[in-house]
């Protein structure tokens, strides 16, 4: 990844984390971390990585709302950050808090069985 595309996904994390917390008022978005955020080498897309507090419905309802706010946000990135192009922002989940809190709990469980055989 260049330099300029990393720069730009570090501000554009800080930025989102800002606007989503504090400028949406869609109700269907519940408490979102923005964990990471991906620029492509020509900063025309960013693959913006969240986590939400909650269940499946939650995060659905938190997608739902960030896809139809998609607009407001680029327009607040551009204004913020200043770029000639606003990147295309996609919203993904972030599975990798869910995938290291399987294996923590994998690993308590074999623990577990281990403590039971002694």
């Amino acid at each position: 990844m260049k330099i300029r595309a990393k720069q730009v996904g570090e501000q554009m994390k800080k930025e989102l984390s800002d606007i989503i917390s504090r400028k949406i008022k869609d109700p269907r978005i519940g408490f979102v971390t923005v964990t990471d955020v991906e620029v492509t080498g020509d900063l025309q897309q960013a693959k913006v990585f969240i986590s939400v507090l909650g269940g499946e419905e939650e995060r659905e309802n938190t997608l739902i709302g960030l896809t139809k706010a998609k607009g407001f946000i680029r327009s607040e990135i551009g204004r913020r950050i200043r770029l000639r192009k606003t990147p295309e922002i996609d919203f993904e989940f972030d599975e990798s808090i869910e995938y290291g809190n399987r294996i923590e709990t994998l690993l308590q469980n074999i623990n577990h069985e281990k403590k039971e055989e002694n």
